[in-house]
């Protein structure tokens, strides 16, 4: 077979790394703060550790705060057998967001207040996990995107908690970032108002672990709960 020529090879790069926008993920409000990088989404969802999932049942919205994990261009969510979320979301229509605080923004004009965030939306439909490799595969992929290090250590799921447990996975095909960072946008007139402006940074901070009191025994925190924290944020 003939070789691809290099401009061949760099648009295929450039597709697979960029996330085209559809009408649903295609930012509007201010579409300067969009990002359809692939990395920047990824590195957002591996971030996070709460998603917020959208579905319907009977007609009648909700929307449920839960643990996910990211393993290459899928989203894993596990529950109980009767979760009502995600029997819904099987076959069916969800809207997923995750969302990073990074800074309070004040502004000369209340108005113009703002926050400096990191978001992730993702549309798809819900596919049932039966293949018990894959199944358990994804149940390990959760436990290590909270905390690293944790399954080999811990005691595994028996057949009874395995049968209970569904585990739905999300395509991330159609997904898009929505990044604000930076300082106030004041009005040009406003910057001479005695006034004082700036942002307010935060950053998740984690306390010392503190152990469970029937352990048995004394034991030494694992080091992975000792040192804990989350990946390093996109910049």
């Amino acid at each position: 077979m003939p070789s691809e020529s290099p401009a061949v090879v760099m648009y295929r790069e450039i597709t697979m790394s960029t996330i085209q926008p559809t009408t649903r993920t295609k930012v509007c409000r201010i579409p300067g703060r969009a990002d359809y990088e692939r990395t920047t989404v990824e590195a957002i969802l591996d971030e996070g550790l709460i998603c917020h999932v959208a579905f319907v049942v009977d007609g009648k919205p909700y929307l449920i705060p839960t643990a996910y994990a990211r393993d290459g261009r899928s989203l894993y969510l596990h529950g109980a057998k009767s979760n009502r979320m995600l029997r819904a979301i099987i076959g069916g229509e969800t809207c997923i967001s995750v969302t990073l605080l990074d800074g309070l923004v004040i502004a000369r004009s209340v108005m113009h207040h703002s926050i400096n965030y990191r978001s992730v939306v993702i549309f798809g439909k819900g596919e049932e996990v039966t293949d018990p490799e894959q199944k358990l595969h994804a149940l390990h992929c959760v436990v290590e995107h909270i905390i690293p290090g944790r399954w080999a250590d811990a005691r595994q799921p028996n057949d009874q908690e395995f049968a209970a447990t569904l585990v739905v996975r999300v395509p991330l095909d159609e997904c898009s970032a929505k990044v604000r960072k930076g300082p106030p946008v004041d009005d040009e007139e406003d910057h001479l108002l005695l006034v004082w402006a700036g942002v307010i940074p935060t950053k998740q901070r984690w306390m010392p672990p503190e152990p469970d009191e029937l352990l048995t025994q004394p034991m030494e925190v694992p080091a992975y709960a000792a040192a804990y924290s989350r990946p390093a944020k996109y910049e």
